[in-house]
């Protein structure tokens, strides 16, 4: 008989299931970024109970967090909707981005080696393979986890922390925006050529090719949210 050297760490779950909560809550933020519930959408409980097949307790926890990460608004007597994009709201995300972005980016560059710049081809891979598929959800996907790993190469966790936190309505902007002609080229080629500075270990440009690209991604959300100059 093969006896296990460590039967108590045999019982531990690694990867423990997601909760049923866990489960329509990341169904619901996506269907929200995706735009199948458009801003200024009612979210009904007993509508989303069924179209789910959960509780209402479920469906009001699950509010209750896409509340707190912005992408649900509770009005007075209306309820939840979804929350409108505001320009004022979006240009202060963007600001943010391009100071948070531009540092991590610069930091990695300097000390990416070559499992770093590996990881990194892995995520542009799959966000060419996405682009070309025209699948918002999947190059969002890609685009996060290229950027995961410039935030954790540079060493810049607590950074990666506030990006996560704002990390709906960032993607639901990024969606926006690749609804727009020739962004599913534009986009991922601007990130391609951050990664090539990274690549070249190149400081300064990868950080000036980071900001343009997030100033290239603010002036479409501009143009599509519209603001009053006047």
């Amino acid at each position: 008989m093969i006896k296990n050297a460590d039967p108590i760490a045999a019982l531990r779950i690694e990867t423990p299931p997601a909760t049923l909560r866990e489960m329509a809550l990341e169904r619901m933020r996506r269907a929200i970024i995706s735009g199948v519930f458009e801003p200024g959408t009612r979210l009904v409980e007993r509508t989303l109970c069924d179209q789910l097949g959960v509780s209402r307790s479920v469906i009001r926890e699950v509010i209750r967090h896409l509340e707190a990460e912005g992408l649900v608004e509770m009005l007075a007597k209306q309820g939840p909707i979804v929350a409108r994009l505001e320009w004022d709201d979006a240009r202060q995300i963007y600001e943010i981005r391009a100071a948070l972005e531009s540092t991590a980016v610069a930091d990695c560059a300097r000390v990416a080696d070559e499992k770093v710049k590996a990881e990194l081809r892995q995520s542009l891979n799959e966000l060419d393979r996405t682009s070309q598929q025209n699948s918002p959800l999947g190059i969002l996907d890609a685009t996060t986890s290229f950027y995961r790993t410039i935030f954790h190469a540079g060493g810049h966790t607590i950074a990666w922390d506030i990006v996560t936190r704002l990390n709906s309505r960032i993607s639901r902007l990024r969606v926006m925006t690749l609804s727009t002609p020739n962004r599913t080229t534009s986009g991922p080629s601007q990130i391609r050529e951050i990664f090539a500075r990274i690549e070249k270990n190149e400081p300064e440009a990868a950080a000036a090719a980071c900001r343009a690209h997030v100033k290239a991604a603010a002036a479409i959300a501009e143009s599509i949210i519209g603001v009053d100059v006047t």
